[in-house]
C-alpha cells in the first residue's frame, strides 16, 4: 500500500488534503481512483488508513477520509546517527538510501581528512537538497513512520562536537580489538539510547581522527577480517544494530 507523509496540520482537515507533488504521484503516475486506499503519516506515533474520497481539480489536490487509525510500530527504539565520511561519486546517494531502509534516523556528511571531494557552500546545499529527497523516497519505499534528516556537511570538529551529547559512539576500525570486544559493544546498546557511528571515506580515518573519536568516548570495534569499503560499512553496523533493537 502506497504512503505519504502529511504535515500536523493537515490531519486536522476532514477530509484530508493533499496537494503539490504527492498529489501528482497520487493522481498522474499511480493513476489511483476513489475508493482505493492509502497511509498517511505525520511522523508521529500514529498512521492514517485513508480512502480517496475525490479529486479539486481546480486546486489539484486529493481528498482523503481517514477509515482506520493504526499504531506505528517501524521505528527503532533508539536514536541511530550516521556520520559518514563524504566518499566520493554518487556513493552518498547509495548509502542514504541503505541507511534509511536499515532504520537510521539521521545521516551526517563529514568532511575528514581524507576525503577526496571538495564542495564549496552552493554544491553543498544543493547536494543536501538532493540526499533529503533521496531519504524521503527510502522512507516512503521502507514504510518509516519518520523522515531521517541528512544534515550539512560538517567538519570533523563539528561531528565530534555534535556526538558529544549520544549515549554511545562507535567506529569501524581496522587496527580495533578482536570480534569479542566488538560483540560487547554491540550488545550493550539498548532501547532509548541514542548511537553515533563513524565511518571513514575510501581512504580510511587519519589517526589523529580516531584519537579525536576516543576522547569523547568512542569505542573502536573491528568488523571482521575483511577492509570493507566505505558504503558497506556503516551498513552492517546498521544491520547489526537493528537485528539488536528490532522489536
Amino acid at each position: 500500500m502506497y504512503r505519504f507523509f502529511v504535515n500536523p496540520e493537515q490531519l486536522l482537515q476532514e477530509p484530508i488534503r493533499i496537494s503539490g507533488e504527492d498529489y501528482n504521484h497520487i493522481h498522474n503516475v499511480l493513476r489511483m481512483k476513489p475508493g482505493e486506499e492509502v497511509l498517511v503519516t505525520d511522523q508521529g506515533e500514529k498512521e492514517y488508513l485513508c480512502e480517496i474520497a475525490e479529486y479539486d481539480m481546480d486546486c489539484q489536490e486529493v481528498l482523503l477520509k481517514v477509515v482506520d487509525v493504526l499504531g506505528n510500530n517501524r521505528e527503532l527504539p533508539a536514536k541511530i546517527v550516521l556520520f559518514q565520511g563524504y566518499p566520493k561519486g554518487d556513493k552518498m546517494e547509495q548509502i542514504v538510501q541503505k541507511a534509511v531502509e536499515l532504520g537510521v534516523s539521521e545521516v551526517v556528511p563529514v568532511m575528514m581528512k581524507r576525503c577526496v571531494v571538495k564542495l564549496d557552500d552552493k554544491k553543498a546545499a544543493k547536494k543536501a537538497e538532493r540526499l533529503n529527497g533521496v531519504a524521503l523516497s527510502a522512507a516512503k519505499q521502507s514504510k518509516r513512520g519518520k523522515i531521517p534528516e541528512v544534515k550539512p556537511v560538517m567538519t570533523m570538529g563539528e561531528a565530534i562536537q555534535y556526538a558529544t551529547s549520544f549515549d554511545s559512539v562507535i567506529v569501524p576500525y581496522e587496527s580495533a580489538e578482536g570480534m569479542e570486544y566488538s560483540k560487547k559493544v554491540i550488545g550493550e546498546i539498548t532501547d532509548g539510547r541514542s548511537i553515533g557511528i563513524f565511518i571513514g571515506p575510501e581512504g580510511g580515518f587519519e589517526p589523529s581522527e580516531i584519537e579525536q573519536i576516543k576522547e569523547i568516548e568512542g569505542k573502536v570495534i573491528s568488523l571482521g577480517h575483511r577492509i570493507l569499503r566505505t558504503e558497506t560499512a556503516g551498513m552492517v553496523v546498521l544491520s547489526l544494530l537493528m537485528f539488536g533493537l528490532e522489536e
